[in-house]
């Protein structure tokens, strides 16, 4: 982790020095991608619920920061508390109904408010653009305190993505290894004996799904800003898709598996893309692969791996002890 956190760190120097800045760019993608996945796999991997409405939430994120700066002539931060509001009440409206529900009803009712409001904004060109989207430009400045620094420079915008991402998946470590987040486990593993032990089942629904609809906001957030641009093309409900399969493929239900499944794909992509045009070929064969020979994910599959390469050194060690024991 701590190499890990090094290379993130260090990655506007080094990778143009390796390879070139592109990959920079890249990079600061699968950042945000990963927040996004993330968002699924809070709902998925935590409490049980096979949500295919993350990406409404995203794109509440992503229109709320170009409304906000196009058309309503905000600043770097009141767009983007815009669009985390924006993103986290809609959540909520859409919580309230949907966490009644469970199993496939469940994954329904969200693929239907995704598809409502993917043709709202697809009709409102007024507001939203339509197809064609919302391209804007950013403020010239960003602020914290009395120091300011250029929202043009690449450097800078890599770092609030990076720093912005990380702060979230904090956020969401202490959640789960909170008394919520066992609340959430016990939610997944059985919903009538947490109800039996006094857990309100309903609220510890909405409130993990209100919590995904942050994550996918900053998510928005972030592309709005990275891309300056917003289309109703990412509110669709085959980015949820998308999202979930990286938080599948990396390990549903742990904490940086959403980041490993997104940077599989989204590294074969960049890289098989400029030789192959049927790329999506190679990462639904990989998916369906990692599926059916590792269930839980890459990062299971790695722990198991570990696991057994440990066993035979504790075997031959426990003999000793025992022997020193007695």
């Amino acid at each position: 982790m701590v190499a890990f956190a090094a290379f993130l760190l260090t990655v506007p120097w080094t990778i143009p020095a390796l390879i070139n800045s592109f990959w920079v760019s890249v990079i600061a993608e699968i950042l945000i991608w990963s927040l996004f996945a993330a968002s699924a796999n809070l709902l998925f991997g935590y409490v049980g619920l096979l949500s295919f409405g993350q990406a409404l939430f995203f794109g509440f994120g992503m229109y709320g920061v170009a409304i906000g700066i196009d058309q309503l002539g905000l600043s770097f931060w009141p767009a983007f508390g815009l669009g985390i509001a924006a993103s986290m009440a809609m959540a909520l409206v859409a919580g309230v109904f949907a966490v009644r529900l469970t199993w496939h009803y469940f994954a329904i009712i969200t693929v239907v408010f995704s598809l409502i409001f993917y043709f709202l904004a697809v009709s409102m060109k007024w507001l939203t653009g339509g197809d064609d989207g919302i391209n804007f430009s950013l403020p010239p400045t960003f602020s914290l305190g009395s120091a300011q620094w250029s929202l043009a420079d690449a450097n800078f915008q890599y770092y609030f993505i990076l720093a912005t991402v990380a702060v979230c998946f904090l956020l969401m470590r202490l959640v789960i290894g909170s008394s919520l987040g066992k609340a959430f486990l016990a939610v997944r593993e059985n919903d009538v004996r947490a109800s039996l032990i006094g857990l309100n089942v309903y609220l510890i629904r909405l409130t993990a799904f209100v919590m995904a609809g942050f994550l996918a906001g900053v998510s928005g957030v972030l592309f709005a800003f990275f891309g300056r641009y917003a289309s109703a093309t990412y509110m669709f409900y085959h980015v949820s898709g998308e999202g979930l399969v990286w938080a599948i493929v990396g390990g549903a239900g742990t904490l940086f598996g959403p980041v490993i499944g997104t940077t599989v794909f989204i590294i074969i992509r960049e890289v098989v893309s400029s030789h192959w045009e049927h790329h999506s070929l190679i990462v639904g064969v990989l998916a369906i692969l990692v599926v059916i020979f590792a269930p839980k994910g890459l990062v299971g599959l790695w722990r198991e791996t570990v696991d057994r390469m440990m066993a035979p050194r504790a075997e031959r060690a426990s003999p000793a002890k025992v022997r020193v024991e007695s």
